[in-house]
């Protein structure tokens, strides 16, 4: 039975794991692994302390499909839609920028609820807080080192995660890598920014007239999102939920700052936004050191094959574009280098 290991539960990730399952007719063991204490990567939902049900998108707030990827991935879209996890995004979104024939769609049970499904959908056994450390040639396997328990061993890896992340792997993974994908691989830049989750109890009132609104006059926030009201969901046992994502200026500058720090600066900027805003029962202030990608690899889209035999093959936004649509088309590339090996 070939073993197959997919590093990263963002949404290329469980995207090919769900389509490795469904194109593969053979006996076949998949693992996924991601370092977080959570499946969603990029595309994740945090819930309150207090109250489960109290959700908010930490990273992807909704999902914009354009005319051209309508029919190229209206497969995807769907299913999603199919099975509730999409919805056309209805509540007002102050300073969106709309383009004809844009179509934008919300989560109601939250963006991480895709990446669940996919992985649902793949059978997969998931691993949570698992860091792979070091990746070595062992005869015809890959023995992946990770930082708490023995080394395991695959036939094929995926890696999925930040091209920053693949570059940090030790191992002989290092010298499989040659000169020109290095190269291609260290050109690849993201944008960094903060992202803070605000949690209220049931009956607040949060009183504005939007459900999103992005900010041009502010040096810390650009983007401010009423999650239930985004959603669509208002229910006297379930209180508001709001987030908050600051500049890229601001993420940068403030990357290595502690996090209460930043969260402390993120209220006070928040206060001259919405004054009086009530104050919260919990928070979750989230660093994205890898937010979208400013500069994906140029060739080949999609993916880039490290090793042959045995296979070991990277992808996701890193290689397209950092979107919904780009983490698909990713997942089709690799799907397809993967099914000439498998």
């Amino acid at each position: 039975m070939a073993r197959v290991l997919i590093v990263g539960a963002g949404l290329t990730g469980s995207l090919c794991a769900a389509l490795l399952r469904r194109e593969t007719c053979g006996p076949l063991h998949l693992a996924v692994w991601d370092k977080a204490g959570d499946s969603g990567g990029r595309m994740t939902t945090a819930s309150s302390p207090h109250n489960p049900q109290c959700t908010v998108d930490l990273g992807a707030q909704y999902i914009t499909c354009t005319p051209q990827y309508a029919t190229k991935h209206q497969s995807f879209y769907d299913e999603l839609l199919a099975h509730g996890l999409l919805k056309p995004l209805t509540s007002p979104i102050e300073g969106m920028l709309m383009k004809e024939g844009d179509c934008n769609f919300m989560a109601p049970q939250g963006v991480s609820s895709i990446i669940k499904h996919y992985l649902k959908e793949s059978g997969a056994e998931v691993v949570l807080r698992q860091r792979v450390t070091q990746i070595n040639l062992r005869n015809d396997k890959w023995e992946v080192s990770k930082e708490t328990g023995s080394p395991e061993q695959f036939d094929v890896i995926v890696l999925t995660v930040p091209v920053p992340q693949i570059l940090q792997l030790q191992g002989d993974i290092v010298n499989l890598i040659s000169e020109c994908q290095r190269q291609q691989l260290e050109s690849v830049s993201y944008s960094s920014r903060y992202a803070l989750g605000l949690f209220y109890e049931a009956g607040t009132k949060i009183d504005v007239p939007w459900a999103g609104q992005y900010i041009t006059t502010n040096p810390c926030v650009r983007f401010i999102s009423i999650d239930n009201k985004k959603r669509n969901i208002e229910s006297p046992e379930i209180g508001p939920s709001l987030v908050i994502h600051t500049t890229v200026p601001f993420g940068v500058s403030y990357l290595e700052h502690s996090i209460e720090d930043v969260q402390e600066l993120i209220f006070q900027q928040l206060e001259s936004i919405l004054p009086g805003l009530p104050q919260p029962v919990a928070s979750k202030c989230q660093k994205w050191r890898h937010s979208q990608v400013t500069n994906a690899a140029a060739n080949p889209l999609g993916q880039m094959i490290l090793h042959v035999k045995p296979f070991l093959v990277c992808g996701g936004d890193g290689f397209t574009q950092s979107n919904f649509d780009g983490c698909i088309t990713s997942a089709l590339c690799v799907l397809e280098a993967l099914k000439n090996y498998i």
